[in-house]
């Protein structure tokens, strides 16, 4: 997840400065001689070559991420304009690994008026512990930077949605 967290920010910030690789110069580029001119080679950098400035893009956020630091933590969930299910779990965990996707399911179903942040209790130990978790895994609802619910342990499909409900206001 963090890998594709990273391949987006580059993605976004490098499309910018991409540029259009006319037919000829794709054809010759893939050529084996090395009697190609460098002002042939590099013909495709020129400036009238360039890609449209807004590429298209399918406008959808995220079901869930992980979070980065504590001011990634705080940017993202205790500023954000939409409720944040937080779920503090560890790679050893087992439970954890089953209430991840159920609960990941469940804030899709909500079609964007949630959001869910991931948080790795052995990687923010400081944040496990400002939020007083004593087991995972434990999911903590944030709206508004308050905290307004939360549950520890492992629920089925029909009591995570009727929480997810219940912190989107439903």
């Amino acid at each position: 997840m963090a890998h594709r967290l990273l391949v987006r920010r580059i993605w976004t910030l490098s499309a910018k400065d991409i540029r259009c690789l006319p037919a000829s110069a794709a054809a010759s580029s893939f050529s084996t001689s090395s009697l190609q001119s460098a002002a042939t080679r590099a013909s495709f950098l020129s400036p009238s070559r360039s890609l449209p400035c807004s590429l298209p893009h399918t406008s959808h956020r995220e079901v869930s991420f992980n979070v980065q630091d504590h001011e990634d933590f705080t940017v993202r969930v205790i500023k954000s304009d939409l409720p944040v299910l937080v779920d503090f779990h560890a790679q050893w965990c087992g439970p954890c690994k089953i209430l991840g996707p159920r609960l990941e399911k469940a804030i899709a179903k909500q079609k964007g008026r949630v959001t869910m942040a991931k948080v790795d209790i052995d990687d923010h130990t400081d944040l496990a512990i400002e939020y007083g978790v004593s087991a995972v895994p434990t999911v903590i609802a944030i709206r508004g930077g308050d905290v307004v619910d939360h549950f520890v342990g492992i629920k089925d499909d029909d009591e995570l949605d009727s929480f997810v409900g219940k912190v989107i206001g439903q």
